[in-house]
């Protein structure tokens, strides 16, 4: 019997995915696998819609999933909520108690996991074709019908407060805390998306109650698939996780936001023996005509490998720094790029000081023909470490639904980077650096360090920060 979904016509919009590029012989062996498939965007008979790429390498189902929503939906005062949601939802759902749901992924050997980022509430699940219905049956128990037991939400919330007690004394963590909360103020970003030691103790079960309801629907629902599956069948297992959901979420709007203009700088003492540097500023939004410039020449400031210009200039021709490191961050409502670095209590300021001059330098004349040539490079060949596997296929072919992209873009990507001319390379650095940085500082306190400066006002210092000359006290993706 042909499935219902079948004689709709399940292949709504497709995209080749050929991608030819220099990789190792097993990377490229897989490409070759996957250049012979389609991306095809099906619709099941309940209106469950998924990208999908068919692939019958091994006998796999990789799904990547997301809800709009994420942190900015947790309750003001309960930052946090979101968290302890994906943490709870595979701890027992319907009539199984935590150790029976648990056992039955386990005798599976069925990966479940959830998580909320900023923007988004997101899921990911694999399983072996054989176990598709179990995997996609334990999926909709713990969407629709999750137990939050009074034992399990203390037990997650005694893990959540554990690693947060952790974070308290991590300069890392307090850096890119303070950073969000100087960068977003009193925006929905810059609190904490893990939670607080304040707020977390304060959940409870219908504030967690109260997040699915507004969160997870099907109308803000991506999902994006690849694997052993024929789509026929694929559709019934979408909607037996996904059909039964609200029509509607009921999620609070969120207004857009520019981060704090640069130059500020904020310095957090705390007596460990490395001195953490986190700096950034606002960047361009993903939707906008220059973001692939920006990302160009952001590669070529401080992107991964041995070849930016931070790398060479702060770490490897100075010494100043264990490791330096800068990227773009763009979200649903806002952008921004973040970078940090890790130095010697003695060396901070040379370090702050030499990371100030190369983003001066780039932004005032921006990359060469060559290193413009060398990123485009490396952007392209990197997208093979991108597509190699189904799960990161899968995460992949989410991010471009998240980031509002056509479906071929996979194929388009490459056009896209070759797109990107000298000009258009200055003209992004000038935007994204031409007003300095927002640096946060968390160490010990040199004679050549920063001086404490006064917070801007609406900010909140991080936890262990008592010492700082602001007001009291009171992470990526």
């Amino acid at each position: 019997m042909i499935h219902p979904c079948t004689r709709r016509g399940i292949l709504l919009g497709g995209a080749s995915l050929s991608i030819a590029m220099l990789a190792s012989p097993n990377s490229l062996a897989a490409m070759r696998t996957l250049a012979r498939t389609r991306i095809k965007r099906l619709v099941s008979p309940c209106g469950i819609e998924a990208w999908f790429v068919q692939d019958s390498t091994v006998p796999l189902i990789a799904m990547e999933f997301a809800f709009t929503g994420g942190a900015t939906q947790d309750p003001p005062q309960k930052p946090g909520v979101g968290h302890m949601v994906a943490g709870l939802l595979r701890e027992g759902s319907g009539d199984l108690d935590f150790k029976t749901f648990h056992e039955r992924l386990d005798r599976r050997a069925i990966e479940l996991r959830f998580r909320s980022t900023h923007d988004h509430f997101r899921g990911a699940l694999r399983t072996l074709e054989d176990n598709a219905d179990e995997a996609f049956d334990l999926l909709r128990m713990a969407l629709t019908s999750p137990r939050f037991d009074a034992a399990d939400v203390e037990r997650i919330r005694a893990a959540v407060l554990a690693r947060l007690r952790h974070d308290s004394t991590d300069p890392s963590s307090l850096a890119h805390r303070k950073f969000l909360e100087v960068a977003f103020s009193d925006h929905p970003y810059a609190r904490p998306a893990g939670g607080s030691l304040e707020s977390v103790p304060k959940i409870e079960v219908a504030d967690l109650k109260g997040y699915v309801r507004r969160v997870i629907a099907k109308d803000t629902l991506k999902i994006a698939v690849v694997g052993d599956v024929d789509p026929g069948v694929l559709c019934k297992l979408l909607d037996k996780s996904f059909g039964s959901l609200p029509t509607k979420a009921e999620a609070t709007s969120v207004t857009e936001v520019v981060a704090a203009k640069p130059p500020q700088r904020v310095f957090i003492p705390l007596d460990v023996p490395q001195t953490v540097v986190t700096f950034g500023g606002p960047a361009v939004r993903r939707s906008e005509p220059d973001f692939m410039a920006a990302y160009v020449v952001n590669h070529i400031l401080g992107g991964a490998g041995l070849t930016s210009r931070l790398f060479r200039e702060v770490r490897e021709k100075r010494g100043l720094a264990y490791y330096v490191r800068e990227h773009l961050v763009w979200l649903d409502h806002s952008a921004m790029f973040l970078g940090n670095s890790g130095t010697s209590t003695d060396r901070a300021g040379q370090t702050v000081e030499e990371i100030e001059k190369q983003v001066r330098h780039i932004a005032e004349e921006g990359p060469t023909q060559q290193e413009l040539d060398d990123a485009k490079s490396y952007l392209k060949g990197s997208q093979v470490l991108a597509l190699n596997t189904s799960s990161k296929l899968a995460r992949t072919l989410l991010q471009h639904q998240l980031d509002k992209l056509p479906v071929d873009y996979v194929e388009k990507h490459n056009a896209v980077v070759d797109g990107v001319t000298l000009e258009d390379a200055k003209r992004a650095a000038r935007r994204l650096w031409g007003e300095g940085l927002l640096t946060i500082i968390v160490g010990r306190s040199p004679k050549d360090a920063a001086q404490p400066t006064k917070m801007p006002s609406g900010t909140t210092p991080a936890p262990g920060a008592e010492q700082l000359d602001a007001a009291p006290t009171a992470p990526p993706n």
